[in-house]
């Protein structure tokens, strides 16, 4: 079943022909799966790792948090939800697939509720090839920054994403010494 803005993998799209079940209720069910990369950046003129930054966006809704890019994702299935995530960084930030390097071994799943539903948010860790290339936002964010960990995770209010930052500094750090 195909509708004209995405595609409906065929044993959704029998559940949706069911009569119990609207085509709302399954896109409220497929937005609380999310995806996204936690991108960062080297500087040259500092040694590491200090010359790490992320990038952060600032959402122009709600409460104005921050977080990677990120976006729904309506697909089960890992391999097709990397392909998602590097359309949703482009749509979010301007970042496609020929600005971003995908970092092997790094993935981070974050689980928690949202409006009583629980969330499931996949990052992967991309590397931005071209430090100075500049991030274009979506009507979606209002602001961007890209910032060293310390400032990162005093931006990102919430536990789950400071450790996820963490995490990916760490990976960073300790990858290219094995």
């Amino acid at each position: 079943m195909c509708h004209s803005l995405f595609y409906v993998p065929a044993y959704v799209a029998s559940i949706l022909n069911k009569k119990e079940y609207s085509v709302y209720y399954w896109l409220d069910v497929m937005a609380l799966r999310a995806c996204g990369f936690v991108i960062f950046r080297r500087l040259a003129q500092q040694p590491p790792p200090d010359n790490t930054e992320f990038l952060l966006l600032q959402t122009s809704y709600g409460e104005h948090h921050w977080t990677p890019p990120k976006g729904a994702s309506h697909s089960p299935h890992d391999a097709f939800t990397v392909m998602l995530t590097l359309e949703r960084t482009q749509e979010e930030a301007g970042l496609g697939k020929d600005h971003l390097r995908m970092v092997d071994g790094f993935l981070q799943r974050l689980h928690y509720q949202v409006r009583g539903k629980d969330k499931e948010v996949i990052y992967w860790l991309a590397e931005l090839r071209y430090p100075n290339t500049q991030v274009i936002l979506s009507d979606e964010h209002q602001d961007y920054r890209w910032a060293k960990l310390e400032e990162a995770c005093k931006l990102a209010k919430y536990q789950d994403l400071q450790d996820t930052l963490t995490a990916a500094q760490h990976y960073l750090e300790t990858q290219g010494k094995q």
